[in-house]
């Protein structure tokens, strides 16, 4: 059983830790409300540019670019977004799992990994997995740069050959309390409703040129915004993780205090009825 010197010290440490975590919940929250304002503006170019390449493709020769073209596929690349950085909840368990169940739908052999986040890339290539690139230690100076960069590299894979489709899996920011695991094909570019006729519309220039100008730049922004989901996600699993552990935190603190005022109480009461005993046991005398 402990003693009051070890119920005090363990209250002492937990109320260090509680400090901590909540200084972490204050320190994710304000770059939670960084992150989800980039993440809010940079969602209606994405949903705008996505419309009209929507628009676009129907009228296209697939032939145009290579990002078009659509083949048999026999190898994929799985984009894996996750953090550099773990106390987050369930946020990289929860993708890495996801990711398993698609790698091993499609066949392991035949999926190729690029790992966006420290956590991923550690537990894929722990295991063996078919990492072909990773990036980390860029989430503190994210920008637009490095969605060219990662997509330029997933680009590559495409037009090479290497593979044929991309997939990409990330956190999808929902609410603060609520991410939602997303995967999308990120190539080659195929809309639901494709061959659907469209109405008439006048362009200029030309669909062709368009097409050749905009899809590049689609390519970057989808990056852009699997990046930017991803981070405002990882910042508000952060900050209700760490508010969650300070509660737990206050809770223990409250039932050790009570556990060590009951000893307190029955030492005292030990030492008042030793004290009437030998004052009996004198009087008696």
């Amino acid at each position: 059983m402990a003693n009051l010197k070890d119920i005090r010290d363990r209250i002492k440490s937990i109320r260090n830790i509680q400090q901590v975590t909540k200084a972490m919940k204050m320190v994710a929250a304000a770059k939670l409300r960084r992150a989800q304002e980039r993440m809010e503006q940079a969602r209606p170019y994405e949903e705008r540019l996505s419309q009209v390449i929507h628009s676009l493709l129907p009228d296209v020769d697939r032939e145009l670019l290579p990002l078009l073209d659509v083949r048999e596929v026999k190898r994929v690349c799985m984009v894996l977004v996750t953090s550099d950085r773990g106390l987050a909840g369930s946020f990289n368990s929860s993708i890495i799992r996801r990711a398993e169940d698609e790698i091993t739908a499609f066949g392991r052999e035949a999926t190729d990994l690029i790992c966006i986040g420290r956590r991923g890339r550690d537990y894929f290539r722990k295991r063996d997995y078919n990492v072909v690139s990773d990036y980390a230690d860029f989430w503190n100076e994210l920008s637009f740069t490095h969605a060219m960069e990662f997509g330029e590299d997933v680009i590559e894979m495409f037009v090479s050959g290497k593979v044929d489709e991309v997939h990409v899996i990330f956190n999808w920011f929902k609410s603060v309390g609520t991410q939602e695991i997303h995967v999308e094909r990120l190539l080659p570019l195929v809309y639901e409703g494709e061959e659907q006729t469209l109405s008439e519309r006048l362009y200029e220039p030309s669909k062709d040129e368009l097409v050749r100008s905009l899809i590049p730049r689609h390519m970057n922004v989808e990056m852009w915004k699997y990046l930017l989901e991803s981070y405002a996600s990882e910042q508000a699993a952060r900050m209700v993780a760490m508010d969650n552990a300070t509660e737990n935190a206050g809770e223990l603190i409250h039932d050790l205090r009570l556990e060590f005022n009951k000893l307190r109480q029955a030492a005292i009461t030990k030492e008042v009825l030793e004290i009437i005993s030998g004052a009996e046991a004198l009087r008696v005398q």
